[in-house]
């Protein structure tokens, strides 16, 4: 929903702690004048404001001020600055003043804006974090140039082509690997157990970052991960769902999923609404309010539930934020799923991004955003059902999850036959086991799933 206002483009909502940009298109109703909307917040109706009505006069003792602020750093400051310079400069100011999530978009971040919508970039397909001044490799992503040119997870990059990374930033150094996609970069890393350090050219390619993975946790258990809401995930999460349900067979219904939102800043406006949706057989997903008319939006379920009431449990933190709040609060009030985990992040807030040229944009906050029952999260969060504190599982404290049922190869009941799990291969139960021994919550998760299926 691209709107046009003069030679600008409006692209509504943004939603994260980072931030993206995807114009919605999904079951949503623009409020129509005099509709009724939830009260919260609501604004009277002579506030109300259009994109792209005529600008709001601006007192001109205020102009007179800043022109010659403007005036007396052009003359007097200890170096030449140009024009642009300063004007940038003010055009930032006046945004961050505001609140955290509104920004003057130069050239850089318009182009960020757009890949962490998309899931896409020019790279190498690494993680990366700073250790003593070098770049530290977290992780190679699986089947991209880093993995398949031998870079590992602990490696130290210590030059890319021949320009040391020491004094770099790690803003900087992630700029000079990314790239077009079929350019080269040489990377020199010292890696433990190796007497010098080891050249490895990589060839830049279009990273795809898949947000979204599944597994089988045993005993008909799902577990799905979002890890950020980009342009596919409500897609990739019904697919996810639907391939979870086939891994079972015909042997074996799902009798719970796990949907794990924790450490998700947030991301699409609309993925949000897709992955609600998907759960819900009906009702309000999550409105917005605002001072401009379109900020005024109704997101509302289609008939369809994917998993047919099967219980879900959502696991929530501190690093839920945004996007993640929408599902988790639409699921909440709706009574779809328990929620279970930590106080969320509490971003409330949505964002529209206005084009003012092909390089340059404002990111303003134009609306908040409430739950079907009416809440503002903003600065407050998401409270869930239970409360599950992170906690380090001992050894003692991490014994098996599984019960004999639900491991392969188990004896049915009369010993005569040997059951088999079709679903998980030992290696799949041996990788959940690990993970689940690891993890508190999704533990707790998992126990309460087991209750609610017994209960339904």
């Amino acid at each position: 929903m691209a709107a046009r206002c003069s030679s600008r483009t409006v692209y509504p909502w943004l939603l994260s702690a980072a931030f993206c940009l995807l114009p919605i298109a999904h079951a949503a109703e623009e409020a129509s004048e005099g509709a009724e909307v939830p009260a919260a917040e609501a604004p009277a109706a002579d506030s109300e404001l259009t994109v792209g009505a005529a600008p709001s006069p601006v007192p001109v003792d205020d102009i007179r001020k800043f022109a010659e602020v403007f005036d007396r750093i052009k003359k007097t400051y200890v170096e030449e600055v140009d024009d642009a310079t300063l004007i940038n400069s003010a055009i930032r100011g006046m945004l961050s003043g505001l609140d955290p999530h509104s920004a003057y978009l130069e050239p850089s971040a318009f182009e960020s804006l757009q890949e962490s919508t998309t899931g896409e970039f020019g790279g190498l397909g690494i993680e990366v974090g700073m250790e003593d001044g070098f770049i530290k490799v977290i992780t190679p992503i699986d089947d991209t140039p880093a993995q398949k040119a031998g870079v590992e997870a602990g490696d130290l990059i210590i030059k890319l082509d021949e320009q040391s990374v020491k004094g770099m930033t790690l803003d900087q150094a992630v700029d000079a690997m990314r790239g077009a996609p079929g350019s080269e970069v040489k990377l020199t890393i010292i890696r433990d157990g190796e007497e010098g350090p080891l050249e490895i050219a990589v060839e830049r390619a279009v990273i795809s970052v898949n947000s979204v993975k599944r597994m089988l946790l045993g005993g008909g258990v799902g577990y799905v991960r979002i890890t950020q809401f980009q342009a596919q995930t409500g897609g990739d999460f019904v697919k996810a769902v639907q391939r979870l349900k086939k891994a079972l067979g015909e042997k074996e219904a799902l009798k719970g999923l796990i949907l794990d939102l924790r450490n998700n800043p947030g991301g699409v406006l609309q993925a949000a609404v897709e992955v609600s949706d998907a759960l819900l057989e009906d009702g309000l997903i999550v409105y917005t309010d605002g001072r401009i008319r379109s900020s005024k939006l109704r997101f509302n379920a289609t008939p369809g539930d994917i998993l047919e009431g099967v219980p879900v449990v959502v696991l929530i933190n501190g690093g839920s934020a945004s996007a993640s709040e929408i599902v988790a609060g639409a699921l909440q009030d709706n009574r779809r799923a328990i929620i279970l985990g930590t106080d969320t992040f509490g971003k409330g807030s949505v964002q529209t991004v206005l084009q003012l040229d092909d390089t340059h944009g404002l990111k303003l906050t134009t609306a908040r955003y409430y739950t079907p029952s009416g809440r503002s999260i903003q600065a407050l969060g998401i409270e869930p059902d239970i409360l599950v504190n992170r906690a380090k599982v001992t050894e003692l404290q991490s014994s098996p999850i599984f019960k004999e049922a639900d491991l392969a190869g188990h004896l049915v009941n009369g010993g005569s036959k040997k059951g088999k799990n079709s679903a998980m291969s030992e290696e799949d139960v041996k990788a959940a086991s690990e993970m689940i021994s690891k993890d508190f919550q999704l533990r707790e998760g998992i126990n309460v799933l087991r209750g609610l299926t017994i209960l339904k």
